[in-house]
């Protein structure tokens, strides 16, 4: 699978995903980050990071990498500052899901959409028949990631990946991804000069990880080159529809349905990561959002990812296929609603609670020190909110005779102080 990162292409500070990244998976939500302090640098610091390309050159040739090819790549390749600056940010506030999905489906980008789409028809037309993946979910990884390649990110993906392996978090990916993009540039299907993405070593206008391009890139215009960086984005959404196909998109279902919950709905079932038939949801009392019967495209979960005062959506297997591109459940939702509305879709009908505000880590915190403490345990308190704090609140909310449904929100924040 295409690894994807957190990318901060598209949507400012918003989380983007890249192809391949999701053998990590990413925050379920675009944060915010807290400014960090640009790192100085000494002359130690050059110095170790000469020793390290020296032994990464011999262990890169060992694997059959050409001298040429590495001293090419590595011409005038030095630690960048701002890519350590980046890595080491930290992420305190996040941005709530509504305001994520106000960008990734905003009109604009459908309107942008539409208009690519009236473009490169004929070539859509063609990824489609080759590939069996919706144009529209093409055209919404393609938004998503770089708006339309407008902005495919301007970092040398080689002194990108090099700074990370030299004194990143995690070192030993970031060098495996380097000698995946030392292996592309030694296939000719570009040069170091135009190898070039985000800051995180994902590149073009779908957001490829090194390794993911050598296992999914395709070259569907035929000129000898699978090259996802140009002007011509048809390499880029053929690759991206050939990543989607790999890992089971079924052409003509959805990726979920927005439904309504019966009154008395026991949340507790409310988990992106746990299918059930649908036939289960139906006996529950699960519809359509406008009341029709729920239709079957294979077994499905439920996620409500702003408790019971925001939307619920049944989520088929075309997003988990979604994930594999970038595994952020808020990710999946924005390609899917952004392809829906391509396609003529509209908003959702149940209306988000726009009055709340997202916590804050050392809020969630709190909130499972005082839960615990109240006697509902949380098995913790990391500013996580997995299965044992919900499972917590919700026993809370029972407690109280509230609607259990789980969310840490910060009207359940003022109740617990």
């Amino acid at each position: 699978m295409k690894p994807t990162y957190l990318s901060a292409l598209v949507i400012g500070a918003v989380l983007s995903g890249c192809a391949g990244q999701a053998e990590t998976s990413q925050p379920a939500a675009a944060t915010a980050p807290v400014p960090a302090a640009q790192p100085t640098l000494g002359a130690d610091s050059y110095r170790a990071f000469a020793d390290w390309r020296r032994d990464f050159r011999r262990r890169a040739l060992a694997e059959g990498i050409r001298p040429q090819v590495f001293d090419l790549a590595f011409r005038d390749v030095t630690l960048n500052q701002e890519v350590m600056r980046l890595d080491g940010r930290q992420a305190e506030f996040t941005k709530p899901i509504w305001e994520y999905l106000d960008t990734a489906a905003s009109a604009s980008r459908v309107d942008t959409g539409r208009r690519q789409w009236q473009r490169l028809a004929d070539t859509l037309d063609a990824i489609t028949a080759r590939y069996g993946v919706d144009a529209q979910v093409v055209l919404a990884v393609w938004g998503m990631e770089t708006n339309y390649g407008s902005y495919r990110g301007n970092t040398s993906t080689i002194e990108g990946l090099a700074t990370l392996a030299y004194e990143g978090r995690r070192r030993s990916f970031a060098e495996t991804q380097l000698l995946a993009a030392l292996r592309i540039l030694q296939s000719g299907d570009t040069g170091p000069e135009q190898m070039r993405g985000s800051w995180a070593g994902a590149m073009g206008h779908t957001q490829f990880m090194p390794t993911s391009y050598l296992e999914y890139a395709q070259d569907f215009d035929g000129d000898g080159r699978r090259d996802i960086w140009g002007e011509d984005p048809t390499d880029a959404l053929a690759s991206t529809a050939y990543y989607l196909s790999r890992f089971g998109w079924r052409q003509g279902a959805p990726w979920g349905l927005e439904v309504v919950l019966p009154a008395g709905f026991d949340y507790a079932q409310a988990d992106p990561d746990r299918r059930r038939p649908v036939a289960d949801w139906r006996a529950l009392g699960l519809t359509t959002a406008d009341g029709r019967p729920l239709p079957d495209h294979g077994p499905a979960s439920l996620l409500v990812p702003a408790g019971a005062q925001g939307p619920a959506f049944v989520l088929f297997d075309n997003f988990r296929v979604i994930r594999r591109y970038n595994n952020a459940t808020a990710y999946a939702l924005g390609v899917g609603h952004l392809a829906d509305k391509l396609a003529g879709g509209g908003e959702f009908r149940a209306a988000w609670p726009r009055h709340e505000r997202t916590l804050s880590r050392a809020e969630k915190q709190e909130l499972q020190q005082r839960l615990t403490a109240l006697g509902f345990d949380t098995r913790g308190a990391d500013g996580v909110i997995g299965p044992n704090t919900m499972s917590a609140i919700r026993a809370f909310q029972q407690s109280a005779g509230l609607v259990a449904d789980g969310y840490a929100s910060e009207s359940l924040l003022k109740q617990l102080r």
